[in-house]
């Protein structure tokens, strides 16, 4: 496991129960919550190459859920990976989760992952870039797939403090399609990928919903009980909300997601937003009142 966060975390149990899991960290305090989880945790920093030494040979599969870094538009975290895995004998499989914002915007058209990338920001640059580096790595015999993930929601994971604040979305007539995906889907389509993903191959690892970004917010209130965001036109917009949301709303597509049910034959948990924004509320709930009975023992 490379990049042990939250989707990793939720593989590692599935994984566990199969094979002797390595989970690199970037320091020994992030140690103990993977023992835990029944991960062996290696002391290594992506930044740092010279510290992924003890990563070379040692797994047949390997999951890559690291981010690149903030700035630029490649992402060298991918390289120093791909450096330490060639080293000694090289993984059977490797499984990549990217983006699906390497797509650029595609106007609300159906997208499969035949269509051509074209990255409209640095961050989508920097996910294309890593997915060209592991696919010329995957041609020299480790069969690499590659998970291209739009928004990632569960209980820990919820835009719930946008809500609070009353931040607006877009009118209906200005809006644009988003795709979802439940981090417990995702962790299992990782780890399905490791072992049916076909070589050099592009997931659109997403659910069945196709929904307008301002009915996921209006769907998310109602669940929590929370006030329906207000809506707005683009120009009224950009007076309110950061860059970096913005550019979230400048891109419209409806991801299909059909090669991965036939190929990897994973049934999603909660393929409608709906079912997985529920879970995550009584996941939440639950987590409430166990901090309370903690509390009052």
């Amino acid at each position: 496991m490379v990049g042990s966060g939250d989707v990793a975390r939720r593989a590692i149990p599935w994984l566990v129960r199969r094979a002797r899991v390595y989970a690199l960290v970037r320091s020994p305090g992030q140690a103990a919550a993977l023992r835990a989880l029944g991960a062996i945790p290696i002391v290594g920093d992506l930044d740092r190459p010279e510290t992924l030494r003890r990563i070379a040979g040692l797994a047949d599969r390997v999951m890559h859920c690291a981010p690149p870094p903030a700035s630029g538009k490649d992402d060298p975290r991918t390289r120093h990976l791909i450096a330490a895995l060639r080293r000694r004998s090289l993984a059977r499989s490797l499984v990549y989760i990217g983006t699906t914002g390497v797509y650029g915007d595609c106007a609300g058209e159906v997208v499969v992952e035949s269509r051509p990338p074209r990255p409209a920001n640095a961050r989508a640059h920097r996910r294309l870039a890593a997915e060209q580096r592991l696919r010329r790595f995957g041609r020299g015999g480790c069969r690499v797939s590659i998970l291209r993930a739009p928004g990632i929601y569960a209980a820990g994971r919820l835009s719930l403090a946008r809500l609070e604040r009353g931040d607006p979305v877009l009118r209906p007539e200005d809006d644009v399609f988003t795709n979802h995906i439940h981090a417990d889907d995702l962790a299992r389509l990782c780890c399905a990928a490791l072992y049916r993903g076909r070589a050099n191959r592009t997931y659109n690892a997403c659910d069945d919903s196709w929904m307008k970004m301002g009915d996921y917010f209006d769907l998310m209130a109602d669940q929590f009980g929370l006030a329906r965001p207000p809506r707005v036109t683009r120009d009224e917009a950009r007076q309110h909300l950061s860059p970096m949301t913005l550019s979230f709303m400048s891109e419209s597509r409806r991801l299909d997601n059909r090669r991965l049910k036939r190929e990897l034959k994973v049934r999603l948990r909660h393929p409608a937003i709906a079912d997985g924004l529920a879970a995550a509320r009584r996941e939440l709930l639950q987590c409430s009142q166990e901090t309370s009975a903690n509390a009052g023992a």
